[in-house]
């Protein structure tokens, strides 16, 4: 089990849940064994502890539907992406930008998309100020047309493929998630969809 300190934001968020789903069922442990004077105090906790268990359901499914969807292909040569629930292909890639510490990112692969493309969220994790940005360049979304940054990112790593250099946009309108695109997925030999698997070869 990793420590404390090597917990994700999204695991340290699930771990607060199921501790406070735990603690809330203790206490109505607690409580449902007293007289009936606490019937009301009961009552509140019960719906507490339904509460709870509704966010803790929530938050631990939102990050199970990502889990095992990426695994290494036999000879170690490329990785293999099962199809989200979401209909999409998702991929975590550890990105060093200008705050120079490797954070991961977690990407929606878009074949569709010219451009590695980072939401504004993204960007500031990876130490992106939003006054240093030069939002020149135009792009068409889902949500109409929005306005893009060019950025460098210095340092790119999908498990032992590492790029340097690579070029990005940031987005200024609102994105479900960063897009991986063309751009940084034309680096390697092969990507290829095989029903709800994507491969990629390095």
């Amino acid at each position: 089990m990793p420590a404390l300190d090597q917990l994700t934001d999204d695991q340290i968020a699930r771990l607060v849940y199921l501790t406070l789903l735990i603690v809330s069922i203790g206490s109505y442990a607690v409580v449902a064994t007293r007289g009936r004077i606490f019937t009301t105090l009961r009552h509140l906790l019960l719906w507490a502890v339904i509460f709870v268990g509704a966010a803790s359901a929530w938050a631990l499914w939102d990050g199970l539907q990502f889990q095992a969807a990426v695994v290494q292909t036999e000879g170690g040569d490329g990785l293999i992406l099962r199809r989200s629930i979401d209909g999409q292909y998702h991929l975590d890639l550890e990105i060093t930008g200008p705050n120079g510490v490797p954070t991961p990112i977690r990407f929606i692969v878009d074949t569709g998309a010219s451009e590695m493309v980072l939401t504004r969220q993204d960007a500031a994790k990876l130490g992106f100020d939003r006054e240093s940005l030069s939002f020149i360049g135009i792009a068409s979304t889902a949500n109409g047309v929005t306005r893009t940054a060019p950025v460098r990112l210095d340092r790119v790593a999908l498990e032992n493929h590492l790029s340097s250099d690579v070029r990005a946009l940031v987005n200024e309108g609102e994105l479900h998630g960063s897009l991986l695109g063309m751009g940084y997925l034309e680096r390697f030999s092969r990507i290829e969809i095989m029903r709800d698997r994507l491969r990629i070869t390095f």
